[in-house]
This record gives C-alpha cells, structure tokens and sequence, in this order.
C-alpha cells in the first residue's frame, strides 16, 4: 500500500513539475553524433549552422586527422523541425579552412564568418596562428559566396568569433578577446559590437559592458525582434557547464542587468547558441539525453 501511495505521489509530482515547465524543448531529427551549433536565422523560414564537412559519401571530411566545420542552410518547418538541409555554397576559389560560426545579413547580401587565417591571408610578422578573425562575403549566382574579405578591425593577435547582424543591418555583434584600453575585454571573451558603416566600412569595436560580460567567457550573441540579447557564459553560479543568459537593450543602445534563463533551456551540461523567434527558437546543448555531440534542440513557450 505504501509502495502504491509512494508511487502516485511520484507520478503527481512528475506531472505538476512538467505542466508548470515555461517551456517544452524536442530534440530534432536532424542531430546524430555529430555537432550542430552556431544557429542563427537567415530569413523568416529558414536557419543556418555549424556542423562536419561531409564528402559525397556521407563521410566527414578530414584535414591532418581533424573534421573540418562548415555551415549549412535548413527550412523550418511548421512542427519546428529543420529540413531540406543543404551545406552552403562558397566559392571553390576561395580559401576557408573551416567555418566555427557565421551570419547573413539581413538583406540577404553578406556573409559574415568566423574562421582562422590561409596561406592566401595570413598577417606578416608574427600571430597566432589559431587565432580566429570575421571575414565577410557576397553572394553570386554562379559560384556562390565569394570575394571573402578579413573585416578591418579584427587585429591578428586577438581572437574575433560569433558574428551575429541586427535586424536593421546595422549593428554587427560578435566576441573577442580585446585587450587594453576602455574597450578592453574582461574576462577570456567578450561581447563587443561595430557599426555598419558605408562602403564596407565599420566603426571601432565597443565593448558591451559590465551588465553584460563578465570575467567568464560570453559567446554566440543573438538579439531578436524583442530587442533582447541572448548569449551563452561559463560565469560563476551557472547550472554547470556553459549557460544563456538574456539582456534587455534599453532604448540609448545600453543593456540592462544579465538574467539567466530558466530550465528546461538551461541544463548542467553546456546550453548555449541560441536563438529567438517570437514564443519559440533553438538553442544547442550537450545535455544528457542528446543523440550524439551538441545537439539542436527546438523550444516553444508552454
């Protein structure tokens, strides 16, 4: 009798804490044990991000030993699952040795990427050779993304990733590791933005502040129509492992005091990348339970 008591307040138990969930997460269809991150919107039904390189036998691509990254453009469907998956289309000629992450603006023009510097680009004089910079694109119909070029304020001996492109294009937001200076970066990386200016032109790095970046890690920002930024941090009093966290940006550009977003969105293990889209996104996560590696997972407001 105990037992049979013991086992209905369980199953109430269980049952009350998932009603009272803010939010319901599946884990797609598309993940396996590879990773999927670095998402971000591209267009109102479409997404982009990060995975393997794969060969025309399905095989992941290897250079010394190591898959290469690159990114890959999907239809979201009405269940939220990402279909019709394409890998993206860049420009034989063109000399990118692997994809961490990337954004495309808002009119749908240029191709913002995260990657590390070729023997066609690579500084004079000494740098780190693992650094990452921010190149940027154009699209042409014949042979893709292409005319890659290093954007010029990312400086060789800093770490430069995660770009992400506000709704009006004109505001480019990414992560660095800055250092020196007003703008210096606090802790191993922060969130920093520019100004899209005219002619391919940008202004000079801002850091975003201390409401937002800590002396933890910030990666992949994303701000949606909510004029909300989302990010992902390894700050102290985390559930374990990389968090999100959102930000409200106030009307002077300023962004006000970091929350940290509840479970089920957040885990003990690394949560991070994600994306907004009214009462529903992404995020990836390598959470127990996962397929594989880091997983997509889609998440609608219950």
């Amino acid at each position: 009798m105990i037992k049979s008591v013991s086992h209905i307040l369980f199953l109430l138990g269980y049952l009350l804490f998932s009603q009272s969930s803010d939010y319901s997460i599946t884990n797609l269809k598309i993940n396996n044990e590879h990773p999927h991150f670095g998402l971000m919107k591209h267009s109102t039904n479409k997404i982009i991000f990060t995975s393997y390189l794969l060969g025309k036998k399905g095989k992941v691509r290897l250079v010394s030993g190591n898959p290469i990254l690159t990114i890959y453009e999907g239809v979201i469907s009405s269940s939220g699952e990402i279909e019709a998956v394409e890998a993206v289309k860049i420009d034989d000629t063109q000399i990118i040795p692997a994809i961490t992450s990337a954004a495309i603006s808002p009119d749908g023009s240029k191709l913002y990427l995260t990657t590390i510097y070729s023997k066609k680009n690579k500084p004079k004089g000494d740098f780190k050779a693992t650094n990452f910079h921010i190149e940027v694109g154009e699209y042409h119909e014949e042979v893709g993304w292409t005319n890659f070029k290093v954007l010029p304020f990312c400086k060789p001996k800093y770490s430069y990733a995660h770009p992400m492109v506000s709704g009006d294009g004109k505001t480019l937001y990414f992560t660095a590791n800055l250092r020196g200076g007003k703008e210096s970066t606090k802790g191993g990386s922060d969130i920093f933005k520019v100004d899209i200016l005219d002619n391919n032109t940008f202004s000079e790095p801002k850091n975003l502040g201390s409401k937002v970046n800590s002396y933890s890690r910030e990666m992949f920002p994303y701000i949606g129509d909510d004029n909300v930024l989302y990010f992902a941090s390894n700050r102290p009093n985390g559930f374990g492992g990389f968090d999100i966290y959102k930000s409200k940006m106030n009307d002077d550009g300023t962004f006000s005091k970091t929350e940290k977003l509840p479970k089920p969105l957040n885990s003990n293990k690394d949560d991070f990348s994600l994306i907004m889209m009214g009462d529903s996104g992404y995020f990836s996560s390598k959470r127990a339970g996962g397929k594989g590696d880091d997983d997509i997972y889609f998440f609608k407001a219950n």
